[in-house]
């Protein structure tokens, strides 16, 4: 090749960036792709990373528009590079968008079937609301979150003979937790949180079920590290338990979290995901089902199935409610 077509060709590659309009729309296709690299990243080392990475990751699948969008501009600046980078990125998503641990039923004979409920009220203010949905119901055991003294006093009258049984943490605001249960309970003591999480162990027709609503703190910005603490807790209660175990509330948290993740890698399993609906978000519940993450869980040990999931919209609470259908199994002896 001579010197004149090594030029010409030099600046026919160089001509996407010499344009103003075609460099411009490279440019925010690199700021673009290095904001989504940055929490794809972090979701592929399997860490939560610090601020603004938790945050982001909660809302993961929806990271797939500013990617698609970076593609866009990528085509229009002729930027080949970045065309390579904006589909990686997109398969990655694709990618970590399917259902994370284990989504198998459990073997097996079915001993006992029912219904569990888990709600964050919202500093109670979305009690009045969920009265009605569990009379509508009648779940065997409700996990209520943010149940502050006026929630539990309005529980407690409510449904003081039709739930005999109740765990709770009494406390105002936020830290208030209470699980009420049609089954006989006993106390566990529960998991040491900045916000209230009680715990028992139910008599389900003669089978122990560990009971523990779960509920840490927000990954806030500088409550990071108390975020990952509190989860590791469920993480060790969850290791620990030898008996069948109900884990459920808002853990403010997603599929997407690493420190979630490490609590389903004990063995549990999402009893939404078993049902078909591992994506469905519950919060916040304003912008459901439109917009959203799913925060609020029921796990399930493996001497449980489940067959329905319902997000149930109350008034007064930023949070979806979570009433699932689960069948506790009597798992033959190895």
């Amino acid at each position: 090749m001579d010197t004149a077509t090594a030029e010409w060709t030099a600046a026919s590659e160089d001509e996407p960036v010499r344009h103003p309009g075609r460099r411009l729309a490279a440019w925010c296709a690199g700021l673009l792709l290095l904001a989504v690299s940055a929490v794809v990243g972090c979701r592929v080392a399997d860490t939560d990373g610090i601020t603004p990475v938790p945050q982001v990751l909660a809302f993961l699948p929806w990271l797939l528009v500013p990617a698609a969008l970076a593609l866009l501009l990528t085509l229009l600046a002729r930027w080949r590079l970045g065309m390579v980078w904006a589909l990686a990125l997109l398969g990655l998503l694709a990618w970590f968008i399917e259902p994370y641990g284990r989504t198998d039923d459990a073997g097996g004979t079915p001993v006992a079937e029912f219904q569990v409920l888990t709600s964050n009220v919202e500093f109670g203010r979305g009690t009045g609301s969920l009265v009605p949905e569990i009379r509508r119901h009648r779940p065997a055991v409700v996990f209520v979150e943010e149940c502050e003294y006026g929630c539990q006093d309005t529980l407690r009258r409510e449904f003081g003979t039709e739930y005999p049984y109740r765990q709770a943490v009494a406390a105002e605001g936020s830290k208030g937790s209470v699980i009420l249960s049609r089954f006989p309970l006993k106390d566990t003591g529960g998991v040491r949180g900045t916000m209230g999480m009680p715990g028992a162990v139910a008599d389900v027709g003669g089978h122990e079920v560990r009971l523990q609503l779960a509920h840490p703190m927000p990954p806030l910005p500088g409550q990071v590290g108390v975020w990952r603490r509190e989860l590791g807790r469920l993480r060790d209660t969850a290791a620990s338990t030898r008996t069948p175990l109900v884990l459920a509330g808002d853990f403010n948290s997603s599929q997407d979290h690493a420190a979630f993740r490490r609590i389903l890698d004990t063995g549990l399993s999402d009893a939404a995901a078993l049902a078909g609906h591992d994506r469905t978000p519950s919060w916040p519940a304003r912008l459901t089902p439109t917009f959203g993450t799913q925060i609020d869980h029921v796990l399930l040990s493996r001497d449980f199935s489940a067959s329905s999931a319902r997000f149930l919209r109350l008034t007064g609470t930023d949070h979806r409610a979570l009433l699932v259908d689960v069948t506790l199994h009597q798992r033959g002896r190895p």
